[in-house]
């Protein structure tokens, strides 16, 4: 049957219905729809469609994270019609390794090099890339300093002692370690601007930054840290990774694994974040995290906040739109649209509880005595 243009209508309308979204209605999270087009693209081109066309200006939506919300608790997002492209990506998926040695820093490029000037405007003070603790922060910049206390607490961090943190951004974890508990730490990045500017950052402390992959990174240290970098790792490389992590901990060290989660193993990778935001990007479900560190690693906690990324994602969403006026003629129109579509949509799937964020804390040997959960 040929998809008209009135018949794709008609479809789009009904499927909204059914997630109390109307198009062309008054409430925040209704769809106004600019181009007639719209339909037909997003019925063949499934999320990849939904994002450009939103990027091309085709519809609009006055709060973006409420929209999303609805449609991921809806399940939308699950619709077993897949197109070709999805397919195509998804069998590459499984038969490559598209996180491999060689692809590694291609997300570095894409992502984290954009620009430092946009990540200066949106982040917090400190620079902090990953999920922020709200448990009593009255703002960002109190959030993340009290997420980094929390990693430093979790692993026990002590004078003197020398932490690797794997994807180290702007070296934030470090020198958060390093002032507030006198610690030593390397970190390694895949990014060459994180590196340029964590290395002004860390300036006078003692902590190196390198531009090197996981798989290359050479010492033994008292401790292991990694936020927000395993989501690139891919599943084909997650007992790698885990083996480079034990050969290079002390017996007696600790690792904190923190990372974003799905709810279950994924198979179709979704074609607008691997175009525009994260190529190559793949959340572990808590199973694949679980098999990973059998017989490598003994599981001391995991602690469960996903929660806590909704309002992290919105606050950077805030800076992001405050700044846009002195950015706008670096970045242009277009990234602004895809820029803000990507942080409400993350916002949203926290929200829906359809991502997760998960603080892993484990051991080689198991602690002795017992772990007590710090929270």
């Amino acid at each position: 049957m040929i998809l008209t243009q009135d018949r794709a209508e008609r479809i789009v309308r009904d499927i909204v219905a059914g997630l109390d979204i109307e198009i062309g209605g008054t409430r925040p999270w209704d769809l106004q729809v600019h181009e007639p087009q719209f339909y037909t693209r997003v019925l063949k081109q499934g999320t990849l469609g939904l994002g450009e066309s939103y990027m091309d200006g085709w519809w609009d939506v006055e709060h973006l994270d409420q929209f999303f919300f609805r449609v991921l608790r809806g399940k939308l997002s699950h619709d077993p019609r897949r197109n070709w492209r999805t397919r195509l990506v998804s069998a590459t998926q499984f038969l490559m390794n598209r996180q491999r040695r060689s692809r590694s820093f291609h997300v570095g490029e894409h992502h984290y090099d954009r620009g430092n000037d946009l990540y200066q405007a949106m982040l917090d003070r400190r620079m902090v890339y990953t999920c922020a603790y709200w448990k009593d922060a009255p703002d960002l910049d109190a959030a993340q300093e009290a997420k980094l206390e929390l990693v430093c607490r979790k692993i026990g961090l002590r004078q003197g002692q020398r932490i690797l943190d794997i994807g180290c951004g702007w070296g934030s974890l470090l020198r958060f370690a390093a002032e507030r508990y006198g610690a030593e730490g390397v970190g390694v990045t895949v990014s060459a601007e994180q590196v340029a500017l964590a290395r002004e950052m860390c300036a006078g402390l003692p902590i190196e930054i390198l531009l090197r992959d996981y798989r290359d990174i050479t010492g033994e240290y008292d401790h292991v840290v990694s936020l927000g970098m395993f989501e690139h790792v891919g599943p084909k490389n997650y007992a790698t990774y885990m083996d480079v992590v034990n050969r290079h901990l002390k017996d007696d060290g600790m690792f904190l694994l923190q990372t974003i989660g799905s709810n279950k193993p994924l198979k179709d990778p979704d074609l607008w974040t691997e175009k525009y935001t994260f190529p190559g990007g793949v959340l572990p479900s808590a199973a694949q995290i679980a098999r990973s560190i059998e017989d490598r690693f003994v599981l001391e906690d995991w602690h469960s906040f996903g929660a806590h990324y909704d309002r992290t994602l919105m606050a950077w969403h805030a800076h992001f739109e405050s700044a846009w006026p002195r950015l706008s003629e670096s970045y242009g129109t277009r990234f602004y649209r895809m820029w803000r579509y990507y942080l409400l949509a993350m916002a949203a799937a926290f929200r829906a509880r359809s991502n997760q964020l998960w603080q892993v804390v484990l051991s080689k040997n198991g602690v002795e005595g017992g772990y007590d959960s710090i929270r």
